[in-house]
């Protein structure tokens, strides 16, 4: 507490003196300098007024003699007045130094000088004595004025920049550079007023022909800052221009997004959907530019996480948001698939766009085969143009993983040999550093183990203990092994869908979750199954109600 104290006497002492140049002076750079500390000076103002209201008016001044200078000095600059909600806590701060039963002189005429300072905020904007006696002989009381002059300036300048834009190379209609500069510096401090949103959208999408930047990057980030906290709304098209237009912007979004996710429910598709659809990044990577630096975020997260199946399930509801929205923005490709996916092969990125729910289900399993034989040939052959690796291949097709999911419910209930096609496609979705060998390796087990599951599957009664030994779980494996994570998941497909598997599904997972990251694990499991039968309407009642129960228990365990 102490050092909050000392810390808010330094943060006084700062901000007087920067009030006290901009009061002196009213230059273009101590406009930009006001401009630049407005978000900073707002949020000094927050802890001032937490401070001010735990002390009556006597202790405020004597911890700070000169509060009502520089209350003043913050009060009489239009900038900080326009910014945000300073106006607001300003008032707060006002309010707190006045004496309810004044004992004084001296603190009635404080409580004057606050009413006064109080009555030339909340007019909000002052124009010269001739204006007023025009306004009020034309009937209109400033009320009503101000802020139509306000909208129709707006409204003006918007023009203006649209006329601007379409005025291409014709240099003697064209606003100047600097003219442009300047309109965005002064936008910083009104950005969340409703009125001005039709000239922040006509200054983004308003492009100059200069081979640098016009507009000031306090004007994005002020934009772009206002846009994550909702405070404004503008249009796609808009949105689109800010994060072309200033990277850093795009980088905010992008972690502000994932910084949502990560303190949101772990395991829990639907909310993460609609977090990353509000986010507006899955409309906005319809532009294939803005869609490789969210792609490329993604990947530095999976390889950050040594590819956490929270990554990769967040990777796969992202893609699946970008492609909805590419088709509700123009049904056929305004970009080619290379813009997307430069690194992989045309035909193996065509081929896994397909959504599972627009393929007849007896051609499934033609589909995942042509699948694997695509992403064999790019893994070992290094043909159709692949360039990026084994890993840059495995990286496109845990976009559609649901594809991969797709294959072990396939394998389990088909009663014929295992295509070796689909076991190379589970092997490597699972361990996609493994080379040729070590994955050949890999297949085999995993037929070993499909073929103990398909037996027992046709069994009258199941037993725990029989489905360890099938699946080789009653071994020293490490656990957290790739290789055992595909056969937990064989195992918890094959107790969801055998027939007789949901009367030991509960022994299965209290046996299989013996961590609290396999128990995550699991949840995840359920959760992206749920998700996908969904989508796909291929829930079947009793496996729905059973997955649905699960997912209920084990999360009140952790």
């Amino acid at each position: 507490m102490a050092q909050d104290s000392v810390d808010l006497s330094c943060d006084y002492q700062f901000w007087m003196q920067k009030l006290s140049v901009w009061d002196q002076a009213s230059t273009l750079e101590t406009q930009q300098d006001t401009c630049v500390h407005l978000a900073r000076f707002q949020e000094f103002l927050r802890k001032m007024y937490e401070a001010l209201k735990e002390m009556d008016s006597n202790t405020i001044f004597e911890r700070f003699p000169t509060i009502d200078q520089l209350l003043a000095k913050a009060c009489w600059n239009p900038f900080i007045l326009a910014y945000d909600e300073s106006q607001k806590i300003l008032i707060w701060c006002l309010c707190c130094l006045i004496n309810k039963e004044p004992q004084n002189s001296r603190q009635s005429k404080l409580n004057s000088w606050v009413q006064g300072v109080l009555s030339h905020i909340l007019s909000a904007l002052r124009f010269d004595k001739e204006v007023a006696l025009f306004t009020q002989g034309l009937g209109y009381a400033p009320i009503d004025y101000y802020p139509g002059l306000l909208k129709n300036m707006v409204l003006s300048l918007a023009s203006e920049l649209r006329e601007n834009h379409l005025n291409g190379f014709n240099t003697q209609r064209r606003m100047t550079p600097e003219r442009l500069a300047s309109l965005s510096r002064v936008c910083v401090p009104l950005i969340t007023l409703p009125d001005v949103d039709p000239l922040v959208e006509a200054l983004l999408v308003c492009h100059g022909h200069e081979p640098q930047e016009i507009l000031q990057p306090e004007f994005f980030e002020a934009v772009n800052e206002a846009i994550l906290l909702k405070k404004i709304s503008l249009p796609m098209s808009a949105v689109v221009c800010l994060w072309l237009r200033h990277l850093p912007s795009l980088e905010k979004a992008m972690l502000h997004l994932l910084e949502k996710l990560i303190s949101s429910e772990r395991n829990c598709l639907r909310r993460i959907e609609c977090f990353i659809k509000d986010s507006s990044l899955p409309q906005a990577a319809c532009h294939p530019a803005i869609f490789r630096v969210v792609d490329e975020m993604f990947r530095c997260a999976l390889l950050e996480t040594d590819g956490a199946p929270e990554i990769i399930a967040t990777i796969q509801v992202f893609t699946q948001c970008f492609l909805e929205a590419l088709e509700k923005e123009n049904k056929q490709l305004r970009f080619a698939l290379k813009t997307y996916f430069p690194y992989t092969s045309p035909s193996l990125a065509m081929v896994l766009l397909q959504d599972p729910q627009d393929v007849p289900r007896g051609r499934w399993l033609q589909t995942l085969k042509h699948i694997s034989e695509l992403l064999r040939e790019a893994v070992e052959d290094q043909t159709h143009g692949s360039r990026g690796g084994p890993l840059e291949s495995w990286f496109l097709f845990i976009h559609f993983g649901g594809w991969a999911e797709m294959v072990a419910e396939q394998l389990l209930r088909s009663a014929a040999e295992p295509p070796a096609a689909l076991l190379w496609l589970l092997a490597f979705y699972y361990s996609p550093r493994d080379g040729r060998q070590q994955r050949a390796q890999t297949t085999v087990q995993v037929k070993a183990v499909l073929g103990h599951l398909l037996a027992m599957s046709r069994s009258s009664s199941l037993s725990v203990r029989d489905l360890q030994t099938a699946a080789g779980q009653d071994t020293d494996t490490d656990p957290r092994a790739p290789a055992q994570q595909l056969i937990r998941r064989l195992l918890l497909h094959f107790v969801l869908w055998a027939p007789g598997g949901h009367t030991i599904a509960r022994d299965v997972i209290t046996l299989l979750a013996h961590t609290a990251e396999i128990t995550h694990e699991i949840i995840g499991f359920l959760d992206q199954t749920l998700y996908r039968w969904d989508r796909l309407g291929i829930e079947s009642p009793r496996s729905g109600k059973l997955a649905r129960e699960l997912l209920k228990e084990l999360r009140t365990q952790v």
